[in-house]
């Protein structure tokens, strides 16, 4: 094992940690910026480290295909060939199960992707997964497993939870670097609590370095989504840290961590930057709007990014409808927010005031008091009381607690 994980500070679930790995010391709640191909676009590696990025994710079917993880090894991984000096995760590329299924044909051999590439086709199985990412040489590494959408029900999502246990014990006799990389294997079983249980107790057994959660953020609804991260957490072990991967709304974020996650990925930070759209406390502010034309005002007044000290709204507003930079500045303000929040989450629980914590930033992006019944229910069984800044749950806010919520309806008014 080549990680070190030390809570040290709890508010119920929440806890706060020092995640030690072979190159970097992270603290955590933190947040893993996604930079698929080894780079997060329109970001130098400088500025990752500037504002604060502790752990970058890459993924193992796109490094494979191009640049290949053998060009990779040969220059001495990953981390030179992108110069990068913190840590890195790889995903074992199981997401592309669901995101390119049009390309894929799954079997209990492994998933043929055809490539986008050249059109041929590829066979990754849970050894090749392995071997490719122990070339790439990240820190942490995720065991391949079979990704259905949480919105598909039937006997398709216990036989993905049951072939993800099998393929574990294919991708722990793969590894051939545990004394380098840590393998973590990730908790299938979709909406069923049944199968979830399952899957935590066999990937439990096992006595991985750290486990994911997987399968989310695949459009099922807030409140089966937040049972499944609170089931999970509450199964898997204290002294092992725990990924819920593909989350990266601040409020889910916030609501996980509560619920006693640590780790966190998702492109939307940036894919949300490259269409005008900043983070702020409020939720998001939409650049693009000709509102933002004569705003000479920072992003967040609030903010200490370089973005918010030196430009303003009216400039990144010309920016985002002719330039490249304007997506650029906004990729750097978008991850600065995300980090910030890492650590304010960090912070107040070592600090011993997450509850505090947790309802100013409710206040801040629910001012009339409108939080979602799913964020009420979740944080009732984290133990924390946000009644204070609650208004009584109406009818109107129902479609608060379905498919329908997303950030985005949270846009701060000028």
């Amino acid at each position: 094992m080549a990680l070190r994980f030390e809570v040290l500070g709890r508010f119920n679930r929440a806890r706060a940690a020092r995640l030690t790995l072979p190159h970097f010391v992270s603290q955590t709640p933190l947040f893993m910026p996604v930079g698929t191909q080894g780079t997060i676009k329109g970001l130098t590696t400088n500025q990752l480290e500037e504002i604060g990025c502790q752990i970058i994710l890459g993924n193992t079917y796109h490094l494979a295909l191009r640049p290949t993880s053998e060009l990779i090894d040969e220059v001495g991984g990953l981390h030179k060939f992108m110069n990068w000096p913190r840590a890195l995760l790889t995903d074992s590329g199981g997401f592309q199960m669901v995101s390119l299924l049009h390309l894929a044909d799954i079997t209990e051999k492994g998933v043929t992707f055809q490539s986008p590439v050249d059109g041929k086709p590829m066979l990754l199985t849970p050894e090749e997964s392995i071997q490719i990412q122990n070339r790439i040489g990240a820190d942490i590494i995720m065991a391949l497993d079979d990704v259905v959408k949480t919105t598909i029900t039937g006997p398709r999502i216990e036989e993905a939870m049951y072939r993800t246990l099998r393929w574990i014990d294919r991708c722990i006799a793969a590894h051939k670097r545990p004394n380098d990389q840590n393998l973590f294997g990730i908790v299938q079983g979709g909406l069923d609590p049944v199968l979830r249980d399952i899957c935590v107790r066999g990937l439990v057994d096992r006595n991985l370095p750290g486990y994911a959660i997987g399968g989310l953020s695949g459009g099922e609804d807030k409140d089966s989504f937040w049972r499944v991260v609170a089931q999970c957490t509450a199964a898997l072990p204290e002294d092992k840290p725990r990924y819920v991967m593909g989350v990266g709304y601040p409020l889910d974020i916030v609501v996980c961590s509560a619920l006693g996650a640590d780790m966190y990925d998702c492109v939307y930070p940036t894919r949300t930057a490259r269409f005008g759209t900043a983070l702020v406390p409020g939720g998001v502010l939409k650049l693009k709007h000709r509102a933002m034309a004569e705003d000479t005002r920072s992003i967040d007044p609030t903010c200490g990014c370089m973005v918010c000290k030196n430009y303003t709204r009216s400039y990144i507003h010309c920016l985002v409808t002719k330039d490249a930079m304007g997506s650029q500045l906004l990729s750097y303000h978008n991850l600065y927010h995300m980090m910030q929040l890492s650590r304010d989450l960090h912070s107040s629980i070592i600090e011993e005031r997450f509850p505090k914590f947790v309802c100013e930033f409710l206040r801040k992006m629910f001012p009339k008091g409108d939080v979602p019944e799913w964020v009420c229910n979740a944080m009732e069984v984290a133990g924390i009381d946000i009644s204070s800044c609650c208004a009584p749950f109406s009818s109107s806010q129902e479609f608060n607690n379905g498919n329908d919520f997303r950030e985005e309806i949270n846009e701060v008014r000028i």
